[in-house]
């Protein structure tokens, strides 16, 4: 028995496992599927190509087929180890814009706007730039500038320059907008997951349990209140209880696919899969929001860029020495080494654009061995403010078997106006004269698609996530809305939601920097809750 069991060990769990055992009087259990984060590519920047590989460390979930994706499957990775998707993702600290946090406030979340979030994040970076009005310093996430940027990095931003985005040296400042370099949690050039940040240096606490390869099968309930967590364990089904609370921090598609498990949500869906209702709350599952992405590819004519070269791999034993030794050269890449936030038309009120710059060739997620092959370099472009809602639901009542992933990407018409003008936006950077001196053939898509209609065919046949899936259990108190702003389950007691499932509306930027702020945010009202 525990007075708070934690499900999940990603993201957001790591960071509450650590804060809320800062307090010796309590006694914290932290469960999580995956394995520990033992293995040296989590920690090795450039190691993501692997992670994106892995049949252990990623739960490798894939969508229903996507109507207007020409139905196709799509590939959403996931991270499986303690650190979650933070010990697999590409580092990027991108927090999004503060209208974001206002307009989660204006939708009946009191607590949640920006200037109110800020001390969050401000209390969970370790900014090496120093403090500031929008940074902090000494807390465990380590936030720190690429120390070996490749030289097409640079030329993708006086390319930027040249297409009329303005400089931004710091897209966590006041205004996202403009063109730079991504800054990453990375550390000494090593990656800085919530696992490393924050629970590593909690694991000694005696009144700290972390059991990994937990596998959550249900949510214990009598009647309404939430008394612990069954899961799997080593072959064998286990209990454990909670004398507080169970916090959901299983991410966007496993907490919610926890509560159907558990009978909390829509009756009229369980019921048909042989699940006993508990509680109806029909928004669990639905609300579903990602950034969809799709790329284009160029050759590059120097020998400068991260693909499979000759090169490459006859530096590859010198430069890995170089990184053992000071922490830098090209194994501290973090795969996405310069950003871009802009609007596709001036008529936009917030920024509606995102790139991200990779200086290698990149298909699949990176999966495609051959495609990496060669010089060349990649731009990302995805639409930042999605209309399209997709949903979580279960295919029926095993534990065990994935989730039935609808993402409903493009349902909405407009999004795919936003793409489509992104990607010309996106060719005009990649045609600018900062690109002369590498520019070769453009090989994805290729010169050949030119009309609107073209694009709108290529985008439908090759975009794909860029792994931002959020908002199955929305905050707020509408219908739909899962928890409240204390991000208490509606309904229950004794049951919290932390993660990035909570999000009502998608943030116009990477998730992984405000998931961590929720979880920040989340410690204080846990503590709060235990005061009165």
């Amino acid at each position: 028995m525990f007075d708070y069991v934690i499900v999940g060990g990603g993201s957001a769990g790591c960071v509450l496992a650590a804060r809320l055992s800062e307090d010796e009087d309590v006694t914290v259990c932290l469960l999580e599927a995956g394995p520990p984060d033992w293995h040296p590519l989590i920690h090795i920047p450039m190691g993501i190509l692997w992670l994106m590989r892995s049949k252990v460390l990623n739960w490798n979930f894939t969508t229903q087929g996507e109507p207007e994706m020409g139905g196709r499957r799509m590939f959403w990775p996931r991270g499986r180890t303690l650190g979650g998707s933070s010990s697999s993702n590409a580092m990027c600290y991108l927090r999004g814009h503060p209208d974001d946090y206002d307009q989660w406030a204006a939708l009946g979340n009191p607590g949640w706007s920006f200037a109110e979030v800020l001390p969050c994040f401000k209390r969970s970076e370790n900014q090496e730039r120093g403090a500031s009005a929008f940074h902090g310093t000494g807390g465990p996430l380590n936030v720190a500038d690429l120390r070996s940027p490749s030289r097409l990095t640079q030329a993708f931003i006086e390319a930027g320059l040249e297409a009329g985005l303005p400089y931004n040296n710091d897209f966590n400042g006041a205004n996202p907008e403009g063109v730079g370099q991504f800054q990453v949690t990375q550390k000494n050039g090593r990656r800085c997951s919530t696992a490393r940040a924050y629970l590593t240096p909690a694991r000694s606490r005696a009144n700290l349990t972390v059991i990994t390869g937990a596998h959550a099968t249900r949510v214990i309930f009598e009647q309404h209140r939430a008394l612990g967590v069954e899961y799997q364990h080593r072959g064998r089904l286990q209990q454990v209880g909670a004398r507080r609370e169970v916090i959901l921090s299983a991410g966007a598609i496993q907490s919610p696919r926890l509560l159907m498990l558990s009978g909390v949500g829509d009756a009229r869906q369980l019921q048909p899969i042989g699940i006993e209702p508990h509680h109806h709350l029909p928004g669990v599952g639905q609300n579903l929001q990602d950034h969809l992405d799709v790329t284009l590819v160029q050759a590059c004519t120097q020998p400068i860029s991260y693909g499979i070269t000759w090169r490459n791999v006859l530096r590859g034993g010198v430069d890995l020495l170089r990184y053992l030794v000071s922490g830098r050269g090209m194994f501290t890449t973090n795969g996405a080494e310069a950003c871009g936030v802009t609007r596709s038309s001036p008529d936009e009120a917030l920024p509606d654009l995102q790139f991200h710059f990779s200086p290698g060739k990149l298909r699949d997620h990176g999966r495609d061995l051959g495609f990496l092959c060669g010089d060349g370099y990649t731009l990302h472009v995805c639409n930042l403010r999605p209309r399209s809602r997709g949903e979580i639901r279960l295919p029926d009542s095993d534990p065990f078997a994935p989730p039935a992933i609808r993402a409903n990407y493009l349902s909405h018409p407009e999004d795919m106006e936003h793409m489509v003008r992104g990607f010309k936006l996106a060719r005009r950077i990649l045609a600018a004269k900062a690109f002369t001196a590498y520019r070769g053939a453009e090989i994805v898509p290729g010169r050949e698609v030119q009309s609107d209609e073209e694009i709108r065919d290529f985008i439908r046949n090759k975009a794909e996530t860029i792994y931002h899936p959020v908002g199955t259990c929305k905050m707020g108190n509408d219908p739909l809305a899962v928890v409240d702003a204390q991000l208490r389950v509606h309904g229950l007691s004794g049951l919290r939601v932390v993660d990035a499932s909570i999000m009502p509306l998608l943030v116009g930027g990477n998730t992984n920097a405000p998931t961590i702020m929720i979880a920040e945010k989340a410690s204080d009202m846990i503590k709060a809750s235990r005061r009165d």
